[in-house]
């Protein structure tokens, strides 16, 4: 690291510490909710329903929401689950064509009210898809016009506004993650699998002994 650098800011340093680390306790302390309140019976259904899909799961997302699911979609593609990301604003204007019944659709809001999102639901129940999704409230419109919801319950934003997403979208993406990975897991997924999804990089240089 460069020490040539000068911050020329008066900056309370004990206060900016001590506020961060306030900020990442309470990530910490939101993502151990999980443990208790989002790892259940509709949970195990989600992860059924994915690892008996005939085609693809497609996640769907508007705003911090849809920044998690190309994350969580990613993160399945990669790890043997075929899957891609639709924007929830792209699906209502074709994109929903990319859908079919044999398909799993994962939604994804915290408030489970996206108008986007609620606009998408009378096209894919039409289709015949399976839909999850996954929001805060368990009685919302989303939750209630799913065949399964997962629930990451109310959690407490970290920024001094309680209002950017940040407890809640951390939240969404360690679901995401624990779907993929405990589905992989179920598949018997292993190295040499991952080494075929993922040949580039130091990641595929270390797994398949080649540079691309």
């Amino acid at each position: 690291m460069s020490s040539d650098l000068k911050v020329d800011i008066n900056l309370n340093k004990t206060k900016v510490i001590s506020y961060a680390k306030s900020v990442i306790n309470k990530e910490i302390n939101g993502a151990k909710k999980l443990l208790d309140y989002s790892v259940d019976d509709n949970f195990i259904r989600a992860v059924d329903v994915i690892l008996n899909c005939k085609r693809k799961v497609i996640v769907t997302g508007i705003g911090k929401s849809g920044h998690v699911g190309k994350k969580i979609a990613a993160s399945m593609a990669s790890t043997g689950t075929p899957s891609f990301f639709v924007h929830g604003d792209e699906a209502l204007h074709g994109d929903l064509g990319m859908v079919g019944k044999d398909d799993v659709v994962i939604t994804l809001s915290n408030s489970g009210e996206t108008r986007e999102m609620l606009n998408c639901f009378p096209a894919l129940k039409k289709i015949g898809c399976k839909i999850i999704s996954i929001t805060s409230n368990p009685n919302s419109t989303m939750a209630k016009n799913s065949h399964i919801h997962i629930s990451i319950g109310k959690l407490e934003e970290v920024d001094h506004l309680n209002l950017a997403p940040t407890t809640s979208s951390t939240a969404t993406l360690i679901i995401g993650d624990a779907l993929a990975v405990t589905i992989s897991y179920l598949r018997g997924f292993k190295k040499e699998d991952f080494a075929l999804y993922h040949p580039g990089g130091n990641l595929g240089k270390n797994l398949t002994g080649k540079e691309i």
